[in-house]
């Protein structure tokens, strides 16, 4: 089943991501090389496709896992996490309906 993965970052991530960005990058490359990412991207803090330094407030994940549970735990071994730059994930059923 899929499964959203919507992440909140703290005030002022930009740094903390810099710095954990290839552990979390290399995640999602092996996600994606199961075929099991749909899609993966964070929310620009500004409306900018480059915000700058403004960064980032968020990331959305949508992926196949074989349970919530799956998805949960692996939503909570993100280096983004460890490296405090979310302050809160959420992980929910996704059923995708368009295209």
């Amino acid at each position: 089943m899929l499964y959203s993965i919507y992440a909140f970052d703290v005030e002022n991530s930009l740094p903390l991501r810099q710095q954990a960005r290839p552990a979390h990058i290399a995640r999602l490359t092996a996600l994606n090389e199961a075929g099991k990412l749909i899609l993966a991207g964070p929310n620009p803090a500004v409306d900018n496709n480059d915000p700058g330094e403004a960064g980032f407030s968020g990331s959305l994940i949508v992926a196949e896992f074989d349970s919530l549970e799956q998805a949960q735990q692996w939503a909570n071994a993100d280096p983004y996490l460890e490296a405090g730059v979310y302050e809160k994930v959420i992980v929910k059923p996704f059923k995708k309906v368009l295209p």
